[in-house]
């Protein structure tokens, strides 16, 4: 272990480059490649995520090896810098951050200005002639380390520096003078050893081992794991550990720090975007403690250091070939480049940046697909909006920065605890506080949307908001915050917790009360990008729709037919509920029958609308699924409600509801069994799916039915149900006068079908997995009742992922390629496809597609998401050899 390379430096001598991300973390990767191509960084060493990992699991103790590989890079940097740690000269203080191989905005820790002492402290005034600056950065320092390494809150810190400035009657921390901030570094050591027990250390090599310690630590803390939990971040052992040499953004007014990407991550807009401040630390943009300038105005103010960034801006988005977010600091007139990293940004940006760097020849079609768009980015382009003219003046609460785009609705909620709490009980809230913290994404991630009263386009807010997709409304200096009486105002109007607002996240508005929200509108560019995709995809994107709105959704989001109509949905409207329920508690076939016939011009009425939307695209239509009890009442004033619209006493009606009651229904009286049991169900519904398609034939419209027989075990139930069909269809062609093609299939949803795939193939004209059941059937899951344990499961690595969400591969997904090769063994031609929900996972359609399916089927608003997967898989050439037809 000794021998083991755990420190890797970077400046005039680099030992990194982008290509060991995993082993130094995207920023450590990052700072090695810049200094390879001439940015100008200032020089370190990155700790390897291997240590971190090491130090983890062996109860904080560092590898053998790494102290001395430490101080190896310590004094490395003292040789680039022409500086040393702890100097009473000349002294050289550092910076030390985290960095994994994927971003975590703000979810883990950094500490500035290590190195400092009183000592430290005396050389710095006496080489800068500066004490301002000097006893600004030692404040700071107290500040981070005793927060980050020692748990001492920074909000004791925060009372004091506020303190001074009412006593000061200051409003900006820039307005404190050298003595008064000499003053506040007092205070804040007495502030840590109230806290800790202990005098402030003033070994700088301590400082760092402990800092070093503490960023390790923070890889672990609950915001990380919390972000990595819903941003899906997975398989990454640790975080890499950043040493940097210090430069300064608070020395004078001569100084600056700030953030900016290279393009707007909002629109995606071809403009240097971003914010800095003047004589101020990186940590003051992210964290909205100060309201930051528009990058822009740094074109007036240092004309000079703008051109020089804009030209780096330039040639590192050429470099990486994608926006970038970069972090900078002015020094006295000297521009410094602290990090670079793919920039996160909106669905509407995304795929605007996507498709302006193919048209500048910076990228490929096939690059800007696999690599700049994500399935997350399209499902943004899908929320919605607010109407222009649906905000009225006098509802206007506030107007902000629009920080992320997109129209949200919920009820006020000022913690991110409660949000969670809420939002699990099904609530819709806005979390709304003055600024956000890593502690915060619990309840950013359970809200509508977010609100704050400070910060900017680049704060802890509104970089977390783009990255999720969610609206949010940043720096809205217009209302004020209450914590204590949980309260807002505008100075004319409180708002309460559990109040309704809206927020707009693409305009910055705050409105009171509950808005209308529309669909969005697709840009050009989307349309463009869509059709970039479609010239990559070798299998086709099927939707789940029952109702002719929803089929037309979906064929305008580019779907290339239905994959599942569930006709037990049809059949709970109210209308015909009745109907519906007077088969079930009929005494013998006559009535049933009668029944059904009334039931039949409902069914008929529906496909008609479905088939008239989906012309000329197949629509495969389920028969009747669910146990038959789940269309009859079970509390007791419905029961006599519904025996009184029935006609018959409510004791019969209860008999009735007894004897359909199943121990297990998932597993009884349901799909093709109610087919064998009561082939009259059957029949009548082939009957309305083969009139609705002649009827239209009449008018010139085409309708492709595919009948999907449910639930199928053995190939002899298929049978039964395949005759039953056909016989019907030939009274119906032969009362008609014509016909029409159509398609018997079934849906692959019982594990012993995909064992026996090749002798039902041999019948079937197409299989269409039910993944949903399959996997309740393989795992002995109940989707309804797993929820209870499989959020443990996922949090001890019992299960890397849902599988109700993304395909159980391993088990569930060796099914579905057993019965997709052995159905085609059976069956050359047979159509095969999927219409669980995973068929909009991207994970699951992948899997689809190195099976060969020829379609998934996914709800409408995951299509475009399923055509993009398709895309993906194809680029990436992940195919197998299975045959697809």
């Amino acid at each position: 272990m000794a021998d083991l390379k755990h420190v890797y430096r970077f400046g005039k001598e680099t030992d990194g480059n982008r290509s060991m991300r995993e082993l130094l973390g995207g920023k450590g990767a990052n700072l090695a490649e810049m200094c390879s191509i001439g940015i100008p960084v200032p020089p370190g060493f990155t700790i390897s995520t291997q240590a971190c990992k090491h130090t983890i699991d062996n109860d904080m103790e560092w590898p053998e090896g790494l102290r001395e590989q430490v101080n190896e890079g310590v004094f490395h940097v003292e040789g680039e810098m022409n500086k040393k740690l702890g100097d009473k000269e000349d002294p050289l203080l550092l910076s030390v951050r985290s960095g994994a191989a994927v971003s975590m905005p703000g979810m883990m820790d950094t500490i500035l200005n290590l190195g400092m002492n009183d000592k430290v402290a005396e050389a710095l005034i006496r080489k800068t002639g500066n004490e301002r600056f000097v006893f600004d950065s030692y404040r700071r320092f107290i500040d981070m380390f005793g927060d980050v390494v020692m748990g001492v809150s920074h909000e004791y810190f925060e009372e004091a520096i506020t303190s001074l400035k009412e006593q000061s009657g200051v409003q900006n921390d820039t307005d404190l003078t050298a003595s008064q901030l000499s003053e506040l570094t007092d205070k804040y050591k007495a502030i840590y050893r109230k806290h800790t027990g202990h005098m402030f250390p003033e070994d700088p090599m301590e400082q760092l081992e402990l800092a070093i310690n503490a960023v390790f630590k923070s890889w672990n803390s609950g915001r990380a794991i919390k972000y990595r939990e819903i941003s899906g971040i997975k398989g990454l052992i640790g975080t890499g550990v950043n040493v940097q040499a210090m430069v300064f953004g608070n020395m004078s007014s001569e100084c600056a720090t700030g953030v900016c990407f290279t393009r707007n991550p909002s629109t995606g807009e071809r403009e240097l975007y971003g914010e800095y401040l003047v004589n101020a630390q990186g940590e003051d943009v992210v964290a909205g403690i100060r309201t930051p300038e528009p990058i822009s105005s740094m074109k007036k103010r240092i004309p000079a250091v703008y051109d020089e960034l804009l030209s780096y801006t330039h040639k590192l988005e050429d470099h990486y070939k994608n926006m970038q977010d970069i972090e900078f600091t002015v020094q006295e007139g000297k521009l410094f480049i602290l990090q670079t990293r793919n920039g996160k940004r909106t669905g509407a940006a995304a795929v605007r940046i996507a498709v302006d760097l193919v048209q500048e020849n910076i990228v490929s079609k096939e690059e800007a697909i696999a690599e700049l768009v994500e399935a997350e980015h399209i499902d943004q382009l899908l929320h919605p909006q607010f109407e222009n003219g649906d905000v009225k003046e006098k509802d206007l609460i506030g107007k902000g920065l629009p920080a992320s785009p997109g129209a949200a609705v919920g009820k006020v909620v000022f913690d991110s605890k409660r949000a969670e709490e809420l939002a699990e009980q099904g609530e819709m809230v806005i979390l709304v506080r003055i600024e956000t913290s890593p502690e915060d994404v619990g309840g950013m991630s359970s809200a509508e949307g977010i609100l704050t009263s400070r910060g900017g386009m680049t704060s802890h807010a509104a970089v977390v908001a783009r990255g999720w997709g969610k609206p949010c409304v940043a720096g809205c200096g217009d209302i004020v915050i209450n914590y204590r009486e949980h309260s807002f105002t505008n100075g004319d109007l409180i708002i309460k917790e559990g109040d309704w607002i809206s927020i707009d996240g693409t305009r910055g508005f705050v409105i009171k009360g509950q808005k209308n929200m529309i669909p969005p509108k697709l840009s050009d560019e989307y349309e463009i990008f869509m059709r970039w995709v479609g010239e990559f995809e070798s299998m086709q994107v099927r939707a789940n729709a029952e109702t002719p709105e929803d089929a037309e959704m979906a064929r305008g989001l580019g779907a290339t037919g239905i994959g599942l109509a569930r006709t037990e949905h049809m059949f709970f409207k109210d209308d015909r509920v009745t109907a519906m329920r007077r088969m079930i508690i009929a005494e013998d076939e006559k009535e049933r029958r009668e029944a059904l016939m009334e039931l039949l011009p409902y069914q008929k009425e529906d496909f008609i609308g479905i088939f008239r939307t989906m012309e000329d695209l197949p629509v495969t239509v389920r028969l009747l699924d669910p146990p038959l009890h789940e269309f009859l009442p079970s509390e007791d004033e419905e029961v006599e409600r519904v025996a009184q619209e029935l006609g018959v006493t409510e004791k019969l009606l209860r008999i009735k509801i007894e004897a359909l009651k199943e121990f297990n229904p998932m597993l009884g009286h349901r799909g093709c069994r109610l087919g064998v049991t009561y082939p009259e169900i059957t029949e009548m519904q082939t009957r309305a799916i083969l009139e609705a398609a002649l009827e239209l034939k009449a008018e010139g419209i085409n309708a492709k039915p595919e009948i999907m027989i449910p639930l199928v075990g053995s190939v002899n139930e298929f049978v039964n149900q395949r005759a039953v069909v056909e016989r019907t269809a030939e009274k119906v062609f032969s009362e008609h006068k014509d016909s029409i093609d159509f398609l018997i299939g079934t849906m692959i949803e019982v594990p012993r079908a995909a064992l026996v795939a090749n002798e039902i193939a041999r019948e079937a004209d197409f299989f269409s997995f039910g993944t949903n059941d399959l996997t309740q059937m393989t795992l002995g899951y109940s989707r309804d009742d797993a929820t209870k344990f499989i959020p443990y499961y996922l949090d001890n690595g019992i299960l890397g992922e849902d599988p109700f969400q993304t395909l159980d591969q391993q088990g569930v997904g060796q099914l579905v390629q057993m019965g997709t090769e052995l159905g085609r063994a059976g069956n050359p031609k047979l159509k095969v496809g999927i219409c669980g929900e995973h068929g909009g996972d991207p994970a699951s359609i992948e899997f689809c597609f190195k099976l060969g399916l020829n379609y998934v089927s996914c709800s409408p608003y995951r299509v475009p998401i399923a055509h993009l997967s398709i895309a993906k898989a194809a680029i990436k050439g992940v195919k197998t050899s299975v045959n697809q037809n």
